[in-house]
């Protein structure tokens, strides 16, 4: 027996918004998150542009223990998951008498490493690195912290797959409480969003130089675009097997019901629209559903010249003529990283609550290859029973989830 696998709790900390209501809003109205930071071009980026999300203050919400050890990213995450546990109507005190398992995204912890790099050069002394140091710095910093802080004595896995690592995080804690292995699983993803994590981006071109307009530099699909704006916050998510979230009266957001994933197995760096083409089948083949049953897709597509492209071909060799509304988030966002495909699923949960599309926006002209799909260029009022959502990194990595409405 398959057993069913809902989302009883979402969070979210963003450049459009450090709440549900904010994030809702900023969706709706196709509002932009990206801006400037000045301390990028002294650096020596090319680019300065960036999302910009503001860092929170923790001080009395945590004790400094607990602080000292989070990274920037664990910040973020932490915020994310108040809000999921609070939505999930999750006391403190649950984690303690129910057994709470973790996946979470993450692929860097660049400050942290930078930083006490630069106090060992200047002061020579491993002891003056702080008590704090390796716990910030370790890839695994989130869940580590995470698991910590909420005492959660279930799985506790850190995903590192570049720019699928939130969404192949759910797509584990999905497979986790499918096979029964858990019950209750919190899931995210989570990006730093200073300029130290970002150089070695940068120095491959990948961003877009449009600097006179911030708002317009994120044109995923659009002809003039030249470039991904790094951006990042934290998304986080509680899966829950169905059974177990009616006997104790969860509230349902929506149901998660196919997963697919491959690898290009080619170059590092470029896509593959038969690698992208192969996730979303396989997410569509466990979900048991065709193409035609999608009414919405929530594209990888970051506004690089050829990463979009490639998506545009899978797209259409998926949904052929009868292609159903599609839009990147991150024409608002920005490219979120290894946040982007946890926080996906949070954009797209919020669509289909409130029944509407959030716009690609600056979509102004085609390519030869988006000239083949519907990009929505504007909000639509429509309802939403399954969406797609796609996320595509480096490496080669690929995956796609497909969430149903809940009734």
């Amino acid at each position: 027996m398959r057993r069913r696998v809902v989302v009883t709790g979402i969070g979210i900390y963003s450049c459009i918004g450090k709440n549900l209501a904010e994030v809702t809003q900023s969706l709706y109205e196709g509002r932009s998150g990206i801006g400037i930071e000045p301390l990028r071009k002294s650096y020596g980026f090319r680019s300065p542009l960036t999302g910009l999300v503001e860092r929170p203050s923790l001080k009395g919400m945590l004790d400094r223990r607990l602080r000292i050890c989070l990274a920037e990213e664990g910040e973020y995450a932490y915020m994310a998951t108040l809000e999921a546990m609070e939505t999930a109507g999750l006391d403190p005190e649950y984690p303690d008498y129910n057994e709470m398992g973790i996946f979470y995204g993450n692929d860097s912890s660049a400050k942290a490493v930078i930083e006490a790099h630069n106090t060992m050069v200047s002061k020579k002394d491993t002891t003056l690195l702080g008590s704090g140091a390796i716990f910030q710095s370790m890839n695994s910093t989130v869940t580590m912290n995470l698991s910590t802080i909420f005492r959660l004595r279930g799985v506790n896995m850190t995903v590192s797959a570049a720019c699928a690592s939130g969404s192949h995080a759910i797509g584990l804690g999905y497979l986790f409480i499918k096979q029964g292995l858990q019950s209750i699983v919190l899931c995210g993803g989570a990006q730093e969003t200073n300029y130290y994590s970002m150089g070695s981006f940068d120095a491959l071109s990948a961003f877009s130089t449009r600097v006179e307009d911030p708002a317009k530099a994120s044109r995923p699909f659009d002809l003039s675009r030249d470039g991904l704006i790094p951006s990042g916050g934290a998304a986080s998510l509680i899966l829950e097997d169905y059974d177990h979230a009616m006997r104790r009266g969860a509230t349902i957001f929506a149901e998660i019901v196919g997963y697919g994933f491959s690898s290009n197995g080619r170059h590092i760096s470029q896509a593959s629209d038969e690698g992208s083409l192969t996730a979303m089948l396989r997410a569509l083949d466990d979900a048991r559903i065709s193409p035609a049953d999608i009414d919405y897709v929530n594209a990888h597509a970051t506004s690089t010249p050829q990463g979009d492209a490639y998506e545009a071909i899978a797209l259409h060799r998926l949904f052929g003529p009868d292609c159903p509304p599609i839009s990147s988030t991150k024409s608002m966002t920005g490219h979120e990283c290894w946040m982007a495909g946890a926080s996906e699923i949070v954009y797209s949960i919020l669509m289909m609550q409130r029944s509407f599309i959030a716009p690609n926006i600056n979509f102004e002209q085609p390519d030869e290859y988006s000239a083949e799909l519907n990009i929505a260029t504007s909000t639509i009022e429509t309802e939403l029973n399954l969406i797609l959502s796609n996320s595509f990194g480096f490496g080669g990595t690929n995956s796609a989830l497909v969430i149903k409405k809940y009734y």
